[in-house]
């Protein structure tokens, strides 16, 4: 990829922090908060979807990181957070991504890793805390018994998971609040696994 100046370096990191608070910037407001007029902010953004770090998905807010400087970013700085998983979207798709962390070597991780936050104390016996991030490895399968992720009515949860001859169980760890296993047939388009839990990071 082509080397920005500093202005250009400017422009794309207020376009990644918008990004990152899930606020994507108008053109309008980038010119605005560079105190430039529309005209120049058309001309550094043209430059930078030249140069390959952004594109346009349309519409008044449609700029997006692109691809390739995502990997880069990957590359260079970490495993990918993501923010939000919904149904029937790529999880590492731009619009999913909050930001890049490096766990260094504390938790085991694979080249297409990513962490997701947790929400909820369902698993607090086995050390995972609400709000803590779990290092993910994507796989459709998973051993019985593992930690994993899978989606579950258009949301991404954290569970051991047991494969059954026609029915999948989904077991919380939190004896004190008393939660149930819970079983979903195998057929059910509900459920999809995701990935094995590979470490997770406490929330400071």
């Amino acid at each position: 990829m082509e080397v920005l100046t500093e202005k250009q370096k400017k422009v794309l990191g207020f376009i990644e922090k918008s990004l990152a608070d899930n606020n994507p910037s108008s053109q309008r407001e980038i010119a605005r908060n560079f105190g430039l007029a529309r005209n120049a902010i058309r001309q550094f953004v043209s430059y930078l979807k030249k140069k390959g770090y952004l594109m346009d998905l349309g519409g008044h807010r449609g700029l997006r990181l692109s691809k390739e400087y995502l990997y880069r970013k990957k590359e260079t700085e970490g495993i990918p957070i993501v923010g939000r998983v919904a149904a029937g979207e790529p999880i590492l798709a731009e619009e999913n991504i909050e930001g890049y962390v490096d766990p260094g070597e504390l938790v085991g991780k694979s080249r297409d890793s990513f962490i997701l936050r947790v929400a909820g104390d369902s698993m607090v016996d086995e050390g995972i805390m609400d709000g803590d991030f779990v290092v993910v490895e994507p796989a459709s399968t998973i051993k019985n018994g593992r930690i994993g992720v899978v989606m579950l009515d258009d949301e991404a949860t954290v569970k051991r998971i047991y494969v059954q001859r026609n029915r999948i169980a989904l077991k919380s760890a939190n004896r004190a609040a008393g939660y149930r296993t819970r079983y979903i047939k195998g057929t059910d388009r509900r459920i999809r696994i995701i990935g094995r839990v590979t470490g997770c990071l406490r929330a400071i």
